[in-house]
């Protein structure tokens, strides 16, 4: 009895355990679930807060503009629309042709529309303003007011501001039509102008319709909508493109729809925001990809072609039933305005494509603010979820990356089918339920872990860190002995670069901008930057991990820098980083021949592999993760030897040499002591990888060889049969100048045979 009374016991007591376990199992899944409830409500309160303030208004516009260039080529440019544009070659040609200095007379323009009216186009839309009488007197004038009223179907520009014009009422002699809208209480107020820049009395009078040229960008300064009509002295005056389809017979007469917030004219759908403007589709600037722009100098030649019964270029019927836009296009005579396609988009294409968006039916329209809110809900539970339950980081970053990709995919997806889904606030809102649902792992990551990110972030690529974090062991706090390469570059003549360019903001920007690139290098071939001393890098390969191939790694470094300097120097100079002055100044100090030279930055790089000392060197509070020792030295000391040999920027020693194999091309040079060592060092001129080297560079440096030896062999003559072709080939090669000199300076004055050791150089610099 008492044993079957101990069973129970026992076996009450276990099932007690049990239960108590599932109860604490049960309430830390309660407090679990708890915690993420809160944390989603928490996010979403916050996130929708600022998404209705605007928080992120400015990068929307961004993504924007981005979803526009990818996909501006997937719709092609309506097949009614043609663009006659007055360039650089049309002012040549008049010149030549027709002894028309610049401007051009009217009846230039009244040529253009005689040949648009035996052609049958539909209208021809001036993005021009006539405000001014013609220099070439009132007959000018006439004779292009009498092509636009026997055309009919001209349209005159007229452009509104809030600050300058020479009229604040609307003439009441014109007599061109104007829309007709109905419902548009709520929008009218958003319409309003207050002065206007109207063409002359004979232009004004003889217009098929005169459309107003002015827009309004965005509160970041890009254009990206256009308003079918302006409201100006009560008069609801059409846009360009509104101007064009009136001119061309269709009715005036337009209402809204308030509830839909469209505009419906005839039958266009135009679908506008609470300021009455259309989002464009925009498709591309006007080039040969989109709309083809005729110059007008063709039509001026055509239309002189037929009338003399020749083969003209444009026949009249090219331009049947379309839509003509002519604008200046030459440099300096357009205006210009920042788009989503470009920051220098002609105006005229604003009008021809909200004409080409009517013709097509296919505005971009946004989504209801509401969509925001949704989508920003939806990925703060889902983000919240897979990383709670997930179990595992990986896991969840990947699914986080796969949320925010069905995220970009869905708004892309969305935009090629014509509504502006937002994207911003849903990555805003998945990155930041990620980061929020992954503190508490990081909380509890180990301290080495922590020590070893923060300690080396700053000047090591992520892959090497992560290689650390998953094997600690493979790092050795402290200093350490090891076989490393180091790589040591210097900016020629930066100081005369820095004193001629003057503001010291600049320089900033130009040194930033060059150390960003230069060091996304290092640390993308697993080097270590060491530290800046102010243009100059100093790096280091083959620590804190050990790399068998660390000579190899520094030099295709040192290759890839060489090529982006190319890039560098292109860059800067476009972007204004270089300045003329700086040109001058390195041209007066004799370092580039002349302000065309396409190189004022020229980077000089010295590598060298040996034995250095590598660690965390300095005081427990102030430390730096660095190296020292001899073949440090010697690498610093190569960058400047670059300078005594004219070389095109990479020098290595013989230790570098030795480790590399055969897997670059080199070109050897002189044998030269150093300060402090008696023993003479071979250096070598880096050029290229070897399998990436052509044919005619493999060549150059086999015949190089050959004239190597024989100048160390002391035949100066029988070298200079190979250095001389060579520099007459390429002058840029400086290095041969350099021993072409020297081999005609023993010819004139050999050196005894028994002194002579190859031409060993002796650097008393350090």
């Amino acid at each position: 009895m008492e044993k079957k009374q101990g069973d129970l016991r026992s076996r009450n007591r276990r099932q007690g355990k049990k239960s108590q376990k599932r109860k604490q199992g049960f309430n830390r899944q309660i407090r679990k679930n708890l915690a993420v409830l809160l944390m989603i409500v928490l996010l979403s309160l916050i996130l929708g807060i600022a998404n209705y303030h605007g928080l992120f208004n400015y990068l929307e516009l961004k993504t924007y503009d981005s979803r526009t260039r990818l996909l501006a080529g997937v719709s092609r440019p309506s097949e009614d629309i043609m663009v006659v544009i007055l360039d650089q070659q049309s002012i040549d040609w008049g010149l030549k042709e027709r002894n028309w200095s610049w401007p051009w007379p009217r009846k230039a323009y009244a040529e253009l529309l005689d040949y648009m009216k035996e052609g049958g186009a539909k209208s021809v839309a001036f993005d021009v303003l006539f405000s001014e009488p013609s220099l070439y007197g009132p007959e000018d004038d006439e004779a292009f007011a009498k092509s636009c009223e026997n055309y009919g179907r001209a349209v005159q520009a007229v452009f509104f501001s809030s600050q300058s014009g020479s009229d604040s009422t609307w003439p009441e002699d014109i007599d061109t039509p104007l829309l007709e809208p109905e419902g548009f209480d709520s929008l009218l107020g958003q319409y309003e102008e207050v002065r206007a820049q109207l063409p002359i009395q004979p232009l004004r009078h003889a217009a098929g319709a005169i459309g107003y040229v002015t827009g309004s960008p965005d509160s970041d300064g890009i254009f990206r909508r256009a308003k079918l009509f302006a409201l100006f002295d009560g008069k609801p005056v059409p846009g360009l493109s509104a101007a064009s389809l009136l001119s061309a017979g269709i009715d005036g007469q337009i209402t809204y729809n308030e509830k839909d917030s469209v505009i419906h004219w005839g039958d266009y759908t135009i679908p506008v925001d609470k300021n009455g403007a259309s989002l464009l589709r925009f498709r591309g600037s006007i080039d040969q990809y989109t709309y083809i722009p005729y110059s007008i100098s063709w039509v001026l030649q055509s239309a002189e072609d037929y009338r003399r019964g020749e083969v003209p270029v444009l026949y009249p019927e090219d331009f049947a039933g379309k839509y003509v836009f002519f604008g200046y296009y030459a440099p300096g005579l357009f205006d210009i305005c920042s788009t989503p396609i470009s920051s220098v988009y002609p105006g005229m294409g604003m009008h021809l494509t909200m004409l080409d968006n009517m013709l097509q039916n296919d505005f971009i329209r946004e989504a209801p603010s509401w969509a925001a809110y949704v989508l920003m809900f939806a990925a703060i539970v889902l983000i919240t979820l897979l990383v709670f339950y997930s179990g595992r980081i990986p896991i969840a970053v990947g699914g986080g990356i796969l949320i925010l990709a069905i995220i970009s995919g869905l708004a892309i997806w969305a935009f090629a089918a014509g509504f502006w889904l937002p994207l911003v606030a849903p990555i805003a809102a998945a990155i930041l339920a990620f980061i929020t649902a992954t503190l508490y792992s990081y909380a509890t990551e180990g301290s080495q872990r922590r020590f070893i990110k923060s300690a080396f972030s700053q000047y090591l690529s992520p892959a090497v860190i992560e290689q650390i974090i998953a094997d600690p062991s493979q790092l050795k706090l402290g200093g350490e002995k090891r076989e490393m390469t180091a790589i040591f570059t210097d900016i020629r003549s930066f100081s005369t670069i820095s004193e001629a360019l003057g503001d010291p903001a600049k320089l900033v920007e130009l040194l930033n901008y060059y150390l960003t690139r230069m060091s996304n290098i290092i640390l993308e071939n697993h080097g270590t930057i060491d530290k800046y001393e102010g243009d100059a890098i100093i790096a280091f390969f083959g620590a804190p991990l050990h790399m068998s191939n660390h000579a190899s790694l520094a030099c295709r470094s040192a290759i890839q820098m060489k090529k982006t300097e190319a890039e560098i120097n292109r860059e800067v100079l476009e972007q204004g980083l270089i300045t003329e002055k700086v040109m001058e100044a390195l041209v007066h100090k004799g370092i580039l021949k002349d302000t065309r030279d396409a190189a004022p930055l020229h980077t000089r790089l010295g590598i060298n592999s040996g034995d250095m000392v590598v660690g965390n060197m300095g005081t427990p509070n102030k430390m730096d993760y660095t190296i020292m020792g001899n073949a440090v030295n010697l690498a610093a000391r190569l960058e400047g030897v670059n300078k005594q040999y004219n070389t095109g920027g990479i020098l290595l020693s013989e230790y570098t040499k030795e480790k590399i194999g055969d897997e670059f091309v080199l070109r050897p040079l002189s044998r030269v002591r150093v300060v402090g060592v008696n023993t003479p060092l071979r250096l070598y001129e880096l050029l290229e990888q070897r399998e990436l080297a052509d044919e005619a560079l493999l060549d150059r440096v086999f015949r190089w060889e050959q004239g190597f030896t024989s100048y160390e062999n002391r035949d100066f003559a029988g070298a200079l049969n190979f250095f001389t072709p060579m520099y007459q080939e390429n002058s840029a090669d400086r290095v041969a100048k350099l021993y072409i000199d020297r081999c005609e300076k023993h010819l004139s004055d050999p050196p005894p045979d028994e002194t002579w050791d190859g031409g060993v150089d002796n650097l008393t610099e350090k």
